[in-house]
């Protein structure tokens, strides 16, 4: 196991010129990290479950240049709306759509990771006319493991319970290929936004998807995969901790015209462990160099 230098979301931040705000997206108060020129193309990065947009500070610098990019914290998430229902796939998409109206744009490029890849799926599916190109990045929602749910649904409950240090650490312990890349700095980054006091609820409403029966009605299916018409890549890690390199594959097959790009020595956050290989392949694909 490696030893990591000590960084900090400043580290990765103080070079960048960006914004943080709230905004109020239809009945959604919503915050994001903003950087890049509103006369760009606009591209949404959508975090996974219990995550929020830090996940996504290391990127914000390099796709600036080209883009004009959010990153949100989804409803149930982060510092955004925490909503007294289940959330399911077509509320993250409500919030999706309510946020493009916000912001005043008709069409963006999608990166979703994990949770965010699932929505990221279904939304191109769903609303072709708004979607220029989408990034799967170890997306959720085509598979339904029972010991990958079960061990989501534990560390993010007993981390939403007793947001202690040593939970929240191994809640992000579980995102990394190599666990010490989890950082003091992040930990308690994390841990903040877990410990709010309507946490605890919004944990059990954001963990909807793991159950099975909720899980059922909202996957991801081949036919949708199929309909799917916009320019995708399916980027994947070799330590994906929620489903191997072959699940990918299957998914790529079947959106038409698929890239699929494999990262070594990741797991669930490629973008933040290693940024220069990801930023690389995402803006190759996004702006049609690859």
């Amino acid at each position: 196991m490696s030893t990591q230098p000590y960084t900090s979301v400043w580290d990765d931040l103080n070079q960048v010129e960006f914004s943080q705000g709230f905004l109020q997206a239809g009945p959604y108060r919503t915050r994001y990290l903003h950087a890049g020129d509103e006369s760009k193309p606009t591209l949404l990065l959508l975090h996974g479950i219990t995550g929020h947009a830090e996940a996504y500070v290391r990127n914000l610098a390099a796709h600036a240049e080209h883009f004009n990019v959010w990153a949100i914290d989804f409803i149930g998430h982060g510092y955004s709306s925490k909503p007294d229902h289940p959330l399911e796939i077509k509320h993250y998409i409500d919030h999706v759509l309510q946020f493009m109206d916000a912001i005043g744009v008709e069409k963006a490029s999608f990166s979703g990771e994990s949770l965010g890849g699932w929505v990221t799926a279904q939304f191109a599916y769903d609303h072709p006319e708004k979607v220029e190109r989408i990034v799967l990045n170890t997306m959720g929602g085509t598979m339904a493991n029972p010991k990958v749910m079960e061990r989501l649904y534990t560390l993010s409950m007993e981390a939403a319970k007793d947001p202690s240090w040593e939970r929240v650490k191994a809640r992000l312990e579980w995102l990394m290929a190599d666990p010490t890349m989890v950082t003091d700095d992040l930990i308690r980054t994390r841990q903040a936004i877990f410990q709010q006091p309507d946490w605890l609820e919004a944990c059990e409403m954001n963990m909807a998807l793991q159950d099975p029966e909720t899980r059922k009605r909202n996957m991801i299916t081949d036919q949708t995969l199929e309909g799917i018409s916009a320019p995708a890549m399916v980027l994947w890690t070799t330590k994906d901790p929620s489903g191997p390199v072959d699940e990918a594959k299957r998914i790529a097959s079947h959106i038409p015209g698929a890239t699929l790009a494999i990262m070594e020595n990741c797991g669930h956050w490629p973008q933040y462990e290693d940024t220069t290989t990801f930023n690389k392949l995402h803006l190759d694909f996004l702006l049609g160099r690859s």
